[in-house]
């Protein structure tokens, strides 16, 4: 199979939309879990940081992000500071770092499942 996004072009496109939609569905569910994980370590206070938590994927590049939207979201993630109950900053880049062969795993399990 060819490197890179050539794949797309080699296939059926049945199996182009078969393959593409796996992908799309593993990776969704791969950043759900890392979301699930990073939410573990989150600075919390009232819970407005973690709740602002979310999952996209952009199906075109195949690409998917966790995110979280607050104003002191970056500071939070990037500062140091002192946290409660096992919380801690870095806590998405631990949690990315940390899961990156399970959400492997996921995605390579909706791929299989289609195919």
């Amino acid at each position: 199979m060819a490197r890179g996004k050539a794949w797309k072009t080699d296939l059926n496109p049945r199996v182009k939309d078969i393959v593409s939609g796996a992908a799309e569905r593993g990776l969704f569910l791969a950043a759900e879990h890392v979301l699930g994980e990073a939410n573990k370590k989150v600075p919390h206070e009232e819970g407005t940081l973690e709740n602002s938590g979310t999952v996209s994927v952009d199906p075109r590049e195949l690409r998917a992000a966790v995110s979280y939207n607050t104003p002191y979201a970056v500071k939070q993630h990037e500062v140091d500071m002192r946290h409660n109950d096992g919380r801690t900053h870095k806590w998405l880049e631990n949690a990315m770092n940390a899961e990156a062969d399970t959400a492997r795993d996921i995605i390579v399990k909706a791929l299989r499942k289609e195919l």
